[in-house]
């Protein structure tokens, strides 16, 4: 069967899944003479549909396929080939450069060089581009901008030629430009897993995808290679800090669907090159003689040994700063309980402070700097996250920072503070403790001289950190650290439903809900996710403000305890965004890697970036969108941070995130859905967490049955850790 041709120009995107690339698009045709072409609207736009690389607005397309008729909304192009071409006309020309799709160059830019140069316009880039200085506003140094954005464009393309194939969207193949440059398509074609492990986007089953494409036997060994890891940090990525060997065979024999006999000498490689590291262990809650073989990545292997020979090393030195019977006067009221808090952090090198909100573990810190001050010692306030760290700071009235900045990092040194450049403290608080993974509370210890003392604050009931290892509740079940756990709820704390639920859950009672306008924790009832969720956007946008005066942008946040379905963070980001930040004239927006961006929207960054000194977990908002320059300007709490196009896989949208997200964060209000169809993620430390997040208010839309169910899961997920086993050896 023939296929039909249409060329024209894309007029707007009106969707598009970054997952398979289905589009559906509106098109400006190319027509010659009086050719009549099916489907052709009034406004003189034809809709084309297809699996389609991502495409933008003002991009010339040559499509091959078939006319088809749909029932709902008639005639349409169905695409079957899609080229990217350059217009011909000067109309066309002026759009295309106008489009965005070169860097530097606007609509008006776009006209004045179209104007200039005619229909010669693309062979004068092409061939003698610094003749665009004689376009009115081009200098020497924008001339050398556009040329090098014309040029880094034409690359891109012709790496998509190859790419759209298999998958990857413009934005990756301009990521795979910028990581490798001209030799780009060698790279590829040579070892498509380089891409898993040197792109940020780019997962296994993709760069296998290729793999296979270019005709790479499934029995290769750097296939073997690339499915171990991934199968590895797929249970890396659950918190556990090593996989058993079995475990890890049989996940990668499913993956890669070869034969079991192909895996351990791939292991054998891989720990001949040093990405992983193979050891026997004793089998946990099993007799002292089994044994298990295990595999780390070898940074983890080496960052469980570390953290577990430093903690041992920093409880050896004896160095009380306090062997008084009496604390200094302070002016702060301590309970028994606080007082002995307080002295165990300074008798102790290592000590532990943890309980529930409202049981006084910010009276005891200000106690204790307190005693530091009149003692006249050296220390230092730190949080995993920039919000934990600003919230401790308010709290105490003393300085803190992240651990990052407090370890001076950098992303071309890493952290100055080192062994080599220790802090030059007596004494280091580290608060939200349970946030703590295994690689960054080992780059915290070495940067720890012998004698320091180390307090960690935390909340063990909390739900664990994101990344790997369960550090908090490995140094309390090694008894290596003086524990303290305050359990008393302070007269004050009482008043609060929030601080008084939370202890409730946490006792495996159902929580009390609020009636009228006098407190601070209500339930919505609603029988399944799609009323819950309808219940979520109403609070947010119309009761909450109304009632108590919050704002529904700055002051709430929604947690969700998962990402699909009508009440997961996806689908109530969408719905958010339209109440909260709706489209507007005026006001810029770019659809990136599935998701409409726009000015005020609220945002979070998605994985640590070194460079621009953001984290996992930070949010922020978009204050301008270049859409000339193709980039996003947000701002973090004060801390502004700019990204290219290419980059916005990085963030996602923030109205609702994941309770996950949430640690160490403190909001003035709380909204969450709780319903049965999230059984899956009802646990008691969810909620708990979820819930002591909000300061005035807390929210819950569902149903007492989903509640029920998460208060009565006590179960904690057991991560593969052998922390507390070194630690007692």
């Amino acid at each position: 069967m023939s296929m039909d041709k249409l060329t024209g120009a894309v007029e707007r995107i009106t969707f598009y899944n970054p997952e398979n690339g289905y589009t559906v698009l509106r098109l400006r045709p190319e027509v010659r003479g009086r050719q009549r072409l099916p489907g052709l609207s009034r406004d003189g736009l034809i809709t084309v549909v297809g699996n389609l690389p991502e495409v933008s607005p003002g991009e010339h397309l040559k499509l091959d396929g078939l006319w088809d008729t749909h029932p709902k909304h008639g005639k349409q192009f169905k695409a079957e080939i899609c080229t990217q071409v350059l217009p011909s006309t000067v109309a066309g020309m002026a759009s295309y450069l106008g489009s965005g799709m070169v860097k530097g160059i606007g609509p008006k830019l776009a006209e004045r060089i179209v104007e200039c140069f005619g229909e010669v316009t693309f062979d004068i880039i092409e061939e003698t581009p610094e003749r665009l200085e004689e376009v009115s506003g081009i200098g020497r140094d924008r001339a050398g901008k556009i040329i090098a954005a014309w040029e880094e464009q034409k690359q891109v393309k012709e790496i998509m030629v190859f790419l759209h194939a298999h998958g990857i969207s413009t934005n990756l193949a301009v990521k795979i430009y910028k990581e490798y440059g001209d030799t780009a398509l060698q790279v590829v074609q040579k070892d498509p897993y380089q891409l898993e492990r040197d792109i940020y986007g780019i997962g296994f089953k993709t760069a296998d995808r290729i793999a296979q494409a270019l005709g790479l036997s499934p029995e290769h060994p750097s296939r073997i290679e690339a499915g171990i890891v991934f199968a590895l940090n797929e249970t890396i990525n659950q918190g556990h800090v090593y996989v058993p060997n079995g475990m890890l065979v049989q996940r990668a024999i499913e993956l890669l669907e070869v034969s079991h006999e192909l895996i351990q000498p791939g292991l054998e490689r891989l720990e001949g090159q040093e990405r992983v590291r193979q050891e026997k262990l004793p089998r946990p809650n099993g007799r002292d003689d089994e044994i298990m073989d295990v595999v780390y990545l070898t940074p983890l292997y080496w960052g469980e040994v570390g953290v577990a020979e430093r903690i041992k090393a920093l409880t050896k030195v004896q160095s009380p700063l306090f062997l008084q019977e009496e604390l200094p006067q302070t002016g702060l009221e301590l309970s028994h309980e606080q007082e002995q808090a307080v002295k165990m952090a300074l008798e102790h090198p290592v000590s532990i402070l943890t309980g529930g909100p409202g049981t006084g573990k910010t009276t005891c810190l200000k106690a204790l700097i307190a005693t530091l001050d009149h003692q006249k010692k050296r220390y230092g306030l730190a949080s995993p996250t920039g919000r934990a760290a600003k919230r401790l700071s308010e709290a105490t009235g003393s300085p803190a920072s992240t651990i990052h900045r407090l370890l001076e990092f950098s992303p071309v040194d890493g952290f100055k503070r080192n062994p080599d450049n220790p802090l030059n403290v007596d004494f280091l608080v580290v608060d939200e403790a349970s946030m703590l993974d295994l690689l960054l509370t080992n780059h915290l210890l070495k940067a720890l001289r012998p004698g320091t003392h180390l307090l960690f604050v935390g909340d063990i009931d909390q739900l664990p950190s994101v990344g790997a290892g369960d550090v908090l509740r490995d140094l309390i079940e090694s008894k290596v650290a003086a524990v303290t756990r305050l359990e008393t709820i302070f007269r004050q704390a009482e008043d609060s439903q929030i601080i008084t639920n939370a202890h409730r859950i946490n006792q495996g009672q159902t929580p009390f809900f609020a009636k009228g306008e006098q407190g601070d924790f209500y339930l919505f009832p609603a029988e399944d996710a799609a009323a819950a969720a309808d219940w979520v956007v109403d609070v947010v946008t119309e009761r909450i403000p109304q009632t108590f005066g919050f704002d529904g942008l700055g002051d709430i946040q929604v947690l969700s305890p998962l990402y699909r379905g009508p009440a997961g963070v996806t689908i109530l980001n969408e719905r958010l965004q339209e109440k909260l930040n709706p489209p507007a004239q005026g006001k810029a927006e770019k659809s990136l890697y599935g998701t409409i961006f726009r000015v005020g929207d609220k945002v979070m960054q998605t994985r640590n970036n070194y460079d621009k000194l953001v984290y996992n977990g930070d949010i922020g908002f978009i204050q301008g969108i270049d859409l000339v320059n193709q980039t996003l300007a947000v701002d973090f709490e004060g801390h502004p941070a700019e990204y290219e196009w290419s980059e916005a896989d990085e963030l996602t949208l923030a109205y609702a995130v994941s309770v996950h997200k949430a640690q160490g964060a403190e909001f003035p209000v709380i909204v969450m859905p709780v319903v049965t169809q999230h059984y899956m993620m009802l646990q008691r430390n969810l909620i708990y967490t979820a819930i002591t997040r909000a300061r005035n208010l807390c929210v819950l839309t569902g149903n007492m049955k989903a509640i029920g169910m998460a208060v009565r899961n006590n179960k904690v997920a057991q991560r593969f850790s052998a922390l507390e086993m070194r630690l007692r050896v």
